[in-house]
């Protein structure tokens, strides 16, 4: 049996629970115990926050790493955030996103479209401070905070090649893959900034740009091995999202 597309599912339901058992220590949400910073001032960790994203995915790679030559492709986040302490939040995202790009050499005549899925583990840091965060706040919560993030994971892949400058159709005859256990699985390390705008106590919108560094070449399906590209660099993609942050049980 191959569990290899269960990865990204399997890991993001790990994470789930480990948060689970956290917030569960910490009383829940009737119950919360307070926590101390260096500066002893009390905070509470938590609450929980569902996260549901969609925007665009960008490639780069042999083929190209501009903008002018992307066939941009949809992208889709859920995860779950969980604040550990004033400024850090740990979690974990599934998401999916389709990539495609053409050459930018046009004489190789190549353009590829991939569909793939992911499951990462993720730190997010907030640099500015906001009261909201404290048990005792002087002052109202931020409205507006940035943020950087970064983390690791799987990616499941499944990539085409084709001959063409344009996105393929029913009527596209794809070139023979490089590997023939499609979909593959590789390493990525996504990092990322964001900007939050509170909207509720319960509910935040944020706008987030990140880049996942991997461990594979045939992102694209395009690789020294068939003589398609000489580079040898590892593919990375990006994506675009607008995200909503919601708290259920935030009190």
């Amino acid at each position: 049996m191959n569990i290899r597309p269960l990865f990204p599912a399997l890991l993001l339901a790990a994470v789930a629970t480990t948060i689970q058992s956290a917030a569960a220590q910490d009383g829940g949400p009737e119950r919360r115990r307070r926590h101390y910073d260096g500066n002893a001032r009390p905070y509470y960790r938590g609450p929980v926050r569902f996260t549901l994203g969609g925007g665009v995915g960008l490639y780069s790679g042999d083929l190209t790493s501009g903008l002018g030559e992307q066939l941009v492709g949809p992208s889709f986040s859920a995860g779950l955030l969980y604040k550990v302490r004033p400024h850090w939040l740990v979690g974990g995202e599934a998401s999916f996103v389709q990539l495609g790009a053409k050459d930018q050499l046009p004489e190789r005549n190549l353009a590829f479209r991939t569909r793939a899925a992911s499951g990462v583990v993720l730190l997010r840091f907030e640099p500015l401070r906001d009261e909201g965060a404290f048990a005792d706040p002087r002052r109202p919560a931020a409205l507006v905070k940035p943020y950087l993030k970064a983390g690791v994971g799987f990616l499941l892949y499944s990539p085409k090649a084709y001959n063409g400058t344009l996105r393929p159709d029913d009527n596209t005859v794809f070139l023979p893959s490089e590997r023939n256990d499609y979909p593959a699985l590789a390493l990525i390390a996504p990092v990322g900034v964001g900007l939050t705008f509170r909207l509720t106590p319960k509910l935040n919108a944020s706008l987030e740009g990140a880049y996942s560094f991997t461990t594979t070449d045939q992102l694209d399906d395009i690789s020294p091995a068939s003589g398609r590209s000489s580079s040898d660099l590892n593919d990375g993609f990006g994506q675009v999202e607008l995200k909503l942050e919601y708290a259920p049980w935030r009190r």
